[in-house]
């Protein structure tokens, strides 16, 4: 639904000033989604059971399902329709597989067992065969002029790598406020809300005021850098935080942070593509972030674990005071490794990035891109 959706707006809105308020009334959306499902999350948890939070989805559904076919008009069926590439699939969903596995794996087997590299070798090794494949093949999964036009590839990249910070915040800041400072869940779901509207503020400006101006590389170096000085902000936290002192400030400029990232991304990311590749740039857009978000749970969790219990073995301290300190060790150990995801990603993203203006400007259908030809 969500690459539909994006694609939608890819095709539909090809005026660069446009298409800049479309998709920053689209993060905005967007972000208020993810702060009405943080607290309705927090809602059901609290005063239900956590599995109302997937029962409620099959409403969600529902709803957006009548809304589809009582607004979205219908469209008369394509001519030709390109085969599933079936290899392709099976070829990055199991390399895919093995990477976010390999990671998860650490826990159980640490950085030295064999599982854990065999795994990851064998994503690494599926994923180069599912790109060899994809210039072979007749009807790609994902075809490579998509990422290899360096605005494209540069804002997926920032996606993936908004997707690990993200989700990483999420995890180990819901951890910490309801073990640490025994936030409930509907408190924790209310206390993300100055991030959510950090991301619909910083959104709406990056996309609609800056990328016109500058381009989309200043925006989103300069978003990657804020939420790397923000997790940075978060290894201060202690067993001795309050919300309002530690949690925050970094919140807010997080979200300032991923706001500005993640909007401008997303409009570069589909910019300037056959109207017949609108789809699969929106989806891997998307793609890119659900994979940042899912290796980055993996790796993150894995190495707060391995953390934790070289903390407690090296001080050798398994009182209840020890045990609070080793985990707020694990948390700050994270944001450090996020923030140094977060620096790596600005840097790469200010390299591949061309600063360059009302990029959106051209049409979709007359773009071309280096060494493809005429379009």
């Amino acid at each position: 639904m969500a690459p539909a959706a994006l694609s939608l707006l890819s095709t539909t809105f090809t005026d660069a000033k446009d298409r800049a308020k479309a998709f920053a009334i689209f993060g905005g959306i967007s972000g208020s989604g993810a702060a009405v499902g943080m607290i309705l999350g927090g809602v059901l948890t609290q005063f239900l059971n956590w599995r109302f939070t997937l029962f409620v989805n099959v409403v969600i559904a529902l709803v957006a399902i009548i809304g589809a076919i009582v607004l979205i008009p219908r469209h008369a069926p394509a001519t030709t329709k390109p085969r599933l590439d079936a290899l392709g699939t099976v070829l990055a969903c199991a390399g895919l597989f093995s990477i976010v596995f390999g990671f998860a794996n650490v826990e159980a087997q640490s950085w030295s067992g064999s599982g854990t590299w065999a795994f990851l070798a064998a994503g690494v090794l599926l994923l180069a065969a599912f790109v060899w494949w994809q210039t072979r093949t007749t009807h790609p999964l994902l075809p490579l002029r998509i990422i290899l036009n360096r605005t494209r590839g540069g804002a997926n990249l920032a996606i993936f790598i908004a997707g690990i910070g993200l989700f990483a915040a999420f995890l180990f800041l819901s951890y910490f406020m309801q073990q640490t400072l025994a936030f409930t869940p509907l408190a924790t779901g209310l206390a993300f809300l100055p991030m959510v509207v950090g991301i619909v503020i910083a959104g709406g400006i990056a996309t609609t005021q800056l990328a016109p101006r500058f381009g989309p590389r200043a925006p989103i170096s300069l978003g990657l850098l804020a939420a790397a000085a923000a997790l940075v902000w978060l290894t201060g936290i202690s067993t001795h935080s309050s919300y309002a002192g530690s949690v925050l400030g970094p919140l807010v400029l997080f979200g300032l942070g991923v706001g500005a990232t993640i909007a401008p991304a997303m409009n570069a990311g589909t910019a300037n593509v056959r109207p017949e590749d609108a789809g699969i740039a929106s989806a891997t857009v998307n793609i890119a972030q659900q994979i940042g978000g899912s290796i980055g749970t993996a790796l993150l969790n894995s190495i707060a674990a391995a953390t934790l219990a070289a903390y407690l073995i090296g001080t050798n301290d398994h009182s209840p005071a020890g045990q609070a300190a080793a985990t707020i060790h694990s948390y700050t150990t994270t944001f450090w490794v996020a923030a140094a995801v977060f620096t790596a990603g600005a840097a790469a993203c200010a390299l591949i990035l061309q600063q360059h203006r009302n990029e959106t400007s051209t049409p979709t259908s007359t773009f071309s891109d280096p060494g493809q030809g005429p379009k």
